[in-house]
């Protein structure tokens, strides 16, 4: 696309041809450079190395719940456990790959198999109800095991706090 500009310093009239590039798609810098291993999490080593043994020792519990301030890891940390979860070619360390089809297609949103819901605008007793619908009755679609990552949680209502409780 050529757009035709008068530039008064080449002289009246004279027109200046500029060339538009492609806008980049935007990423948010935190979902740039968000930590792709347990080792590149920041500051909460005592977290990821429990996690990393209890995935490398196949001893993991049914359901986590991260809490702390914000921007300290908590999402991150449930994918990368999500990741290391399905993960296909684990390393020894408990570490997930990044490299097989289910860890690229965790890292790229696309995986079936972990389902991240923002509990902040999902928090009626109904979305909640139909989330415990789904545990029970969807298989895992080709990692081995189903994650669901409940962000804000605490946004919840107090009905549907219940709700999943139960």
């Amino acid at each position: 696309m050529s757009r035709d500009f008068r530039d008064s310093r080449c002289g009246p009239g004279h027109p200046v041809s500029v060339q538009s590039a492609p806008m980049p798609e935007y990423r948010a810098l935190y979902r740039k450079y968000r930590p792709q291993r347990f080792a590149d999490v920041v500051g909460q080593g005592h977290v990821t190395d429990t996690l990393a043994n209890e995935v490398q020792q196949e001893r993991v519990a049914h359901a986590y719940l991260f809490a702390g301030p914000r921007g300290t890891g908590k999402t991150s940390t449930a994918r990368i456990l999500a990741k290391a979860l399905n993960c296909t070619d684990p390393a020894d360390d408990g570490e997930p790959c990044s490299v097989c089809d289910s860890c690229q297609g965790i890292i790229e949103g696309t995986s079936m198999d972990v389902i991240e819901l923002d509990a902040a605008s999902h928090n009626k007793v109904e979305d909640v109800r139909e989330i415990r619908a789904n545990v029970g009755t969807v298989a895992a679609a080709g990692g081995a095991r189903r994650v669901y990552i409940l962000d804000e949680a605490h946004m919840l209502s107090r009905a549907a706090s219940n709700a999943l409780l139960k």
